[in-house]
């Protein structure tokens, strides 16, 4: 686990999945995001299908009764998500300074 500190000043606990990691390395690269790139980025979701995936292991979750491999499944996707939002972030950054 990594703590990272916001730059409000509190300090946040970043796991080291697959996913946290590789959103540290595209916060860290200081090549340039181009605008294509950052709207491409902003465009990008998940399938209709895995959304329907993601609320149905949340229901679960929230009941309770998800199995062991329905919570990692959950979590890959949470996962992923925090790295979309990380990128995401950067190219909303990216697109409102270029304004």
């Amino acid at each position: 686990m990594i703590i990272e500190e916001t730059p409000m000043g509190s300090q946040v606990a970043i796991p080291n999945t697959e996913a946290a990691i590789l959103a540290r390395v595209i916060q860290a690269d200081e090549r340039t995001l181009t605008p294509d790139a950052a709207r491409y980025l902003l465009s990008m979701k998940l399938p209709s299908g895995d959304e329907e995936r993601v609320n149905e292991l949340s229901a679960k979750a929230r009941a309770g009764s998800l199995t062991e491999s329905e919570t990692q499944e959950l979590d890959s996707y949470l996962h992923i998500g925090f790295l979309l939002g990380v990128m995401q972030s950067k190219a909303r950054h990216l697109l409102e300074t270029e304004n």
